[in-house]
């Protein structure tokens, strides 16, 4: 952790952030705006994605290859902007490249191999809960998530949310909740499993996973706020492309020498995925650093909308009410956090103004106080060298 650099947060009340959150100026406000946008556009389009890319309800490919390939993606992105950064230093700047600063941010940002794991079964995941249900209905069940990273934030990060903001929470659950009745057909099932089973089993795993994998990433990138963050993703991906690789052996040896094939089973749609998959990853990485955990998570329920309406344009699947509603109940809940997140920072503010103009009044009274014991000293000694005067001329 850098020292000097962790205080409170005035956004989220958390003591373990950097300097990334003390204050917004109107860059980072336009990257935040940015971000959630583009986040919006690519969560959206995974899920369908995902399920153009499916042959008679069927992966044709191996899912574990299109992580594979993602991975390397993000490396080989994370690598041109590395070297287009260090091509762009300025005089006197410690150089990106060297090896002792390679060595040393390896050794500092050693915990990205936690979400980088944790990432690599995540993205699996997503893959097994297409096969369970449609797209609309995975993207509003990822967002069951928000809550989990709640309670991690504040466990691991200290992080405090006030009443509201703990009822916006719960209201997005409700919403999610009424989005859900009726969202598998009964007696169906996948894998061998029952619906009603799988499902549920998936849908906790699913949950807990990723939350586990987004406030792990935070931490590890807020601790190492002055690390590059080309950097930090080049190790990030680094180790997501080598947990990727080793199930991919992993699948070759249970499988046979044929599944080690990468390529197989792929297409335009996967193709297209990929790309998708890789922008979305390189974007949510800036959120955790630059931005926030839950604000990234309240940026994809967002791209639910998105999803349903293509969902139910490109493949019929029906809006329901319960959609209609759950989505309601969701822009609620945004509503009502970030309204008392806003609010929570002013009065904050007010009050590190109010604390600073004491603090000032107070140093005032000290200059004051010790400015006339100074005077009454140098008054005092006046006086003693006068009575130390002889009384007749030398």
């Amino acid at each position: 952790m850098l020292k000097g650099e962790m205080v409170e947060c005035s956004v989220c009340n958390s003591k373990l952030v950097s300097k990334a959150y003390t204050s917004l100026t109107s860059k980072q406000r336009a990257l935040k705006i940015l971000l959630v946008c583009g986040d919006c556009i690519l969560v959206g389009l995974q899920p369908i994605l995902v399920y153009m890319s499916k042959v008679n309800g069927k992966f044709e490919f191996s899912p574990v290859s299109v992580n594979f390939l993602t991975e390397i993606t993000k490396v080989l992105f994370a690598v041109i902007m590395l070297l287009f950064q260090a091509r762009n230093q300025k005089a006197g700047e410690k150089p990106l490249l060297s090896i002792s600063t390679f060595i040393q941010a390896a050794k500092n940002n050693v915990l990205l191999a936690a979400p980088a794991m944790l990432y690599a079964i995540n993205n699996y995941l997503k893959f097994i809960m297409q096969l369970y249900f449609n797209p609309a209905t995975v993207k509003m069940l990822s967002n069951l998530k928000v809550f989990v990273i709640a309670v991690l934030l504040k466990i691991m990060m200290k992080r405090r949310f006030s009443v509201i903001q703990w009822e916006a929470l719960t209201l997005l659950l409700i919403g999610i909740t009424v989005n859900q009745l009726k969202s598998f057909p009964e007696g169906s099932s996948a894998l061998g499993l029952p619906v009603a089973t799988g499902a549920y089993l998936y849908t906790l795993i699913f949950v807990t996973v990723p939350a586990l994998a987004s406030v792990f990433n935070e931490y590890a990138l807020k601790r190492q706020f002055e690390t590059s963050i080309y950097l930090q993703n080049l190790f990030l991906y680094g180790y997501g492309a080598t947990f990727n690789f080793l199930a991919i052996l992993g699948t070759a040896m249970v499988k046979g020498p044929e599944s080690f094939d990468i390529f197989k089973g792929h297409s335009k749609a996967t193709m297209v995925l990929i790309c998708n998959n890789a922008a979305q990853g390189i974007l949510s990485s800036f959120f955790f650093k630059y931005a926030d955990t839950i604000l990234k998570k309240y940026s994809s329920t967002l791209a639910t909308i998105f999803t349903g309406i293509a969902s139910a344009a490109l493949f019929g699947h029906t809006l329901t009410i319960n959609f209609v509603l759950g989505i309601t109940i969701v822009f609620i809940s945004m509503h009502q956090y970030f309204s008392a997140q806003v609010n929570e920072e002013k009065s904050h503010n007010k009050t590190e103004m109010a604390e600073y103009q004491d603090l000032r009044t107070k140093e005032a009274t000290v200059v004051n106080a010790t400015s006339s014991s100074m005077d009454e000293v140098s008054h005092r000694v006046g006086h003693e060298h006068e009575d130390k005067q002889p009384l007749l001329p030398v």
